[in-house]
């Protein structure tokens, strides 16, 4: 790439970031420099030549076509950077950077470069950097959906995400809608169909889903925290999981929702499963 055309100093970053950030100039044709001041005078520079020059030539009208262009343009560029700068400083040494495709980062900024508002911009950060750590995570779907998604739909998704256990795969477990333990973290009847009608869940009132095909022992873990459950019988064990799954985007997007483990809802759920007469054991120290 030639000297100049990167979209920040590569010497003060890790490979991977480097990586990244040369992906994306090249994906999208973006120049950084990592002094906000030195861009704004140069950004401030050249469209009050633009000015000048729609004086002369151009009419009322056009001028005003042409300074709204040249606000819009900036006011994308700045979010492109600093969602690309948190992407790039999120990304862990082992990033495999190099198999990104420009495509899926062209189409990613497509959709994100009008997004100024900084918890978003911070939602679409981790997406970026997620796909860029393991290329393939995020499909374009996805990046889609995402961008047709309201701060206010964003939270009430990570809230959400308090519930989900890890039963081989993302699991949420949302075993009886009314009780207290899910309405006093709003998630409640209403919330799950809305979560529902806009595609992050699959939500059945009446149903109870379950998992099978369980074998004697089974790995549940709870952010990081991992519960040993036995069944009774050494083959072909079911575990009730409630009334909710997740659908293909909802699984890639709890991944980065941000959500926080719930102590009390941990304990719920062992309970439960303790009732149901399962065996546990569990450490916060054990890995499987």
């Amino acid at each position: 790439m030639p000297e100049g055309n990167s979209l920040i100093n590569l010497g003060d970053l890790s490979k991977p970031a480097t990586v990244l950030i040369e992906k994306v100039s090249s994906a999208v044709g973006i120049i950084y420099e990592p002094f906000h001041v030195k861009r704004m005078a140069r950004a401030e520079a050249e469209a009050e030549k633009i000015k000048t020059i729609s004086r002369i030539e151009l009419s009322e009208i056009e001028q005003r076509a042409v300074e709204r262009f040249v606000h819009q343009e900036a006011r994308k560029q700045i979010n492109i950077e600093q969602i690309t700068a948190q992407a790039a400083a999120a990304l862990p040494p082992d990033a495999k950077v190099e198999n990104l495709e420009e495509d899926w980062i062209a189409h990613f900024f497509k959709q994100c470069d009008t997004v100024s508002d900084k918890e978003m911009q911070s939602l679409w950060a981790m997406l970026l950097s997620g796909e860029a750590t393991n290329p393939g995570t995020f499909s374009k779907r996805t990046v889609d959906f995402v961008s047709a998604m309201d701060k206010k739909d964003a939270t009430l998704f990570t809230t959400f995400c308090q519930f989900v256990w890890k039963i081989g795969e993302p699991t949420p477990l949302i075993y009886e809608v009314l009780d207290e333990i899910y309405k006093k973290q709003g998630i409640t009847f209403d919330a799950l169909k809305h979560l529902d009608a806009i595609g992050l869940i699959s939500f059945e009132s009446v149903i109870n889903y379950s998992r099978t095909g369980f074998g004697k022992l089974a790995v549940s873990l709870y952010y990081g925290q991992p519960t040993l459950i036995e069944f009774n019988s050494q083959t072909n064990n079911q575990l009730e999981i409630g009334h909710v799954l997740l659908t293909k985007t909802g699984k890639e997007l709890v991944r980065i929702c941000g959500s926080s483990r719930n102590e009390e809802f941990y304990h719920y759920v062992i309970h439960r499963w303790f009732n149901c007469g399962l065996v546990l054991s569990t450490s916060r120290n054990y890995h499987p």
